[in-house]
């Protein structure tokens, strides 16, 4: 019998892998405005909501933008990232997803996604696993990103259980402390000595195990 009455999963990174359609999404409007973009550049946006993103990418350009400016860089990432994503089915979920979602609605347990991604209800259709979750807190619906914990605690209230009994599922820095701000229990997905602030870390869901936390 688990002791949490709700599990709340991120998506990018832990249901389904997105981070390649975002990096050629973020590198082509990068460069478009004559700042380099690279994978280890991209690791650093990992977690980051999409306006934090820009904001770090543009601190390297030689000019400054106005508001108005951001918005619509924001909107052209958006754009063709939805062009790319649109291509994505079942195929792209990660090992052990379902399986993971399907363990713990056997439990018994309320199931959330907490994604900064505002096409999360997108990419969940896509992967015709949407039905799978009793609700989803994306970024339209939150006023700030993670680290801070209103994306968890959103989700913990409309699913109608406590902070203290929800379990957190992250593969992002950010996104872990976003899960203990919010006073619930942390298990992270990737490496220890990254997600250092995680209960619990394992390699992917293929190794979930919601008698073990």
């Amino acid at each position: 019998m688990s002791r949490f009455k709700a599990v709340i999963f991120d998506l990018d990174g832990v249901i389904t892998d997105t981070a390649h359609y975002h990096y050629l999404a973020w590198k082509r409007l990068a460069e478009s405005q004559g700042v380099h973009f690279d994978h280890a550049f991209n690791e650093n946006l990992k977690g980051i909501d999409r306006l934090g993103s820009l904001d770090l990418i543009l601190a390297s350009s030689k000019r400054a933008y106005t508001r108005e400016e951001k918005l619509a860089l924001a909107d052209e990432k958006n754009l063709h990232y939805q062009e790319l994503i649109a291509t994505m089915s079942a195929a792209d979920l990660l090992p052990g997803a379902v399986r993971a979602l399907d363990t713990v609605r056997a439990r018994g347990l309320r199931i959330g996604l907490a994604s900064v991604s505002k096409n999360a209800f997108t990419v969940l259709g896509r992967l015709g696993i949407t039905d799978k979750f009793d609700y989803v807190v994306d970024a339209a619906t939150i006023a700030r990103g993670k680290p801070d914990p209103e994306i968890f605690l959103k989700a913990a209230r409309e699913l109608g259980v406590a902070p203290e009994d929800c379990l957190g599922v992250e593969d992002a820095v950010a996104g872990v402390a976003s899960i203990k701000s919010a006073g619930m229990f942390a298990l992270g997905i990737g490496h220890p000595f990254v997600l250092t602030q995680a209960d619990v870390v394992i390699t992917s869901l293929s190794d979930f195990n919601l008698e073990s936390y």
